[in-house]
């Protein structure tokens, strides 16, 4: 059977190669994000694949660590680090358990498009509350497709045949709701597109 880092390790240089299908509610998202980071701050960005989005948003904090499960993602995720010279940027095969058990601490916690690939979003949301230093901000993007249950059948067919990750389907208020039972105070939310919640909440 396929594991999820090797799904997504077969996928990587395609991944890669694939350009940004939004660009607009991108940009808006990192514009979002870069309102929250500081230029003293410690970043965690998990789910990072090939590294993208950690080279865009580098130069507004002190250091950036990016981690993915996927080592295919963080190979290519290096390879962009290498030529663009990007020094205060840490990329790294991880899943958030292992940052947790290393003891890290950060000034923010970044996930976008992850979360409803996760399993147990309660025990991730948990996970980064532990890694954030008090006061500090979770800054996430999740695809909700709590609504598209017509996607349901696709998707299960997709998945016997190794086509397809898990796929957890979720509502916008759902998320929120998790992410504040997590011991976090939301303080901004958005929908860009309008199958994603963008959430930024603070840790109490």
């Amino acid at each position: 059977m396929t594991t999820a880092p090797q799904f997504w390790d077969k996928l990587a240089r395609k991944y890669a190669a694939q350009p940004v299908k939004d660009q607009k509610s991108y940009e808006l998202t990192l514009d979002r994000t870069r309102t929250y980071l500081g230029k003293n701050d410690t970043v965690l960005e998990v789910g990072c694949g090939t590294g993208s989005t950690a080279l865009l948003l580098r130069d507004a904090v002190k250091s950036y660590t990016a981690s993915d499960f996927s080592p295919g993602m963080i190979e290519i995720a290096n390879e962009k680090k290498a030529a663009e010279g990007a020094d205060n940027v840490t990329f790294r095969a991880a899943v958030l358990s292992d940052h947790v058990a290393a003891g890290e601490r950060y000034d923010a916690v970044m996930g976008f498009n992850l979360f409803h690939l996760v399993r147990d979003m309660d025990a991730a949301f948990a996970d980064v509350h532990r890694l954030l230093n008090p006061g500090g901000h979770f800054i996430s993007k999740t695809v909700c497709l709590g609504g598209k249950w017509y996607l349901r059948p696709m998707i299960g067919a997709m998945q016997m045949f190794g086509k397809a990750p898990y796929v957890g389907f979720h509502t916008h208020a759902e998320v929120e709701r998790r992410i504040a039972k997590a011991g976090f105070e939301i303080v901004e939310t958005g929908s860009f597109p309008s199958i994603s919640r963008f959430v930024v909440a603070r840790k109490i």
